[in-house]
């Protein structure tokens, strides 16, 4: 059965490839800053989508597995590395929190904007601790919430009503005790803001006029309001999302 994250992907999977947000941002060359990645590796990116994150690592490692639920994005995934000449890139069609590989597999472990879709979270962690080679690295970036319960809310049920898809952005403080419980040591965590231009935000995942009005309604009142900060730019509306890279190593 196709579940509704790869029925509402796979429809915007083309959108996604030639989104700005997921294929460039200062934050995924910081990501790949960050990790150090080293000539040997072999790195397994987790919902890989487009398979931005994938490509912005294939130059600097050995082996790249672009892994992901949906077959449209990995298609597009699979498109774009050739597109780009990087033969060192495969797909693999995988959940997050089920990954079909053995243990010990890769040296590194990415995920970018995908985890807020997890539905088990402490999974996805558990696997990415078992596939990792001692002395390996995790590489986490996407939104969160904010401590506060009721802003967290009302954050994701703002998410939520854009796409049903979406599970529940976590935290930083839920994903560094998810990584500690699982065994994983934080060496490195940051916040982004990430300015989102609300129209191709809503249209990407195909919202109808009455849900954008929506949106733009709960957008301008708090607690959203204080939160996303909500702005006119160059090109219009827009809003600022607040991401978290976190880097921790699995001990060797």
């Amino acid at each position: 059965m196709i579940s509704l994250i790869q029925q509402k992907f796979g429809a915007a999977a083309a959108d996604y490839a030639a989104s700005a947000v997921h294929a460039e941002g200062a934050s995924l060359a910081r990501l790949v800053e960050l990790v150090e990645p080293k000539p040997h590796w072999r790195l397994l990116d987790v919902a890989t989508g487009a398979g931005h994150t994938a490509l912005a690592f294939a130059p600097h490692v050995s082996k790249v597995t672009a892994s992901d639920i949906t077959d449209a994005m990995l298609a597009e995934a699979k498109r774009l590395a050739a597109e780009r000449g990087l033969a060192n890139v495969r797909t693999a069609r995988a959940k997050a929190e089920d990954l079909p590989f053995p243990d010990t597999s890769f040296d590194l472990v990415t995920c970018r904007l995908a985890a807020h879709h997890f539905a088990g979270p402490a999974g996805f962690v558990a696997e990415s601790f078992r596939v990792l080679m001692p002395g390996g690295t995790f590489a986490l970036l996407d939104n969160i919430s904010p401590d506060d319960r009721a802003s967290a809310r009302a954050y994701n049920s703002f998410e939520t009503l854009r796409d049903l898809s979406h599970a529940r952005c976590l935290s930083l403080t839920e994903w560094i005790d998810l990584l500690t419980s699982a065994g994983f040591e934080i060496t490195h965590t940051e916040l982004v803001d990430q300015e989102i231009a609300f129209a191709p935000w809503g249209a990407r995942m195909r919202c109808s006029e009455a849900t954008a009005a929506l949106l733009k309604a709960r957008l301008n009142e708090p607690p959203l309001r204080d939160l996303l900060k909500p702005h006119e730019s160059e090109t219009g509306l827009a809003f600022t999302l607040r991401e978290a890279i976190i880097v921790a190593r699995k001990p060797r």
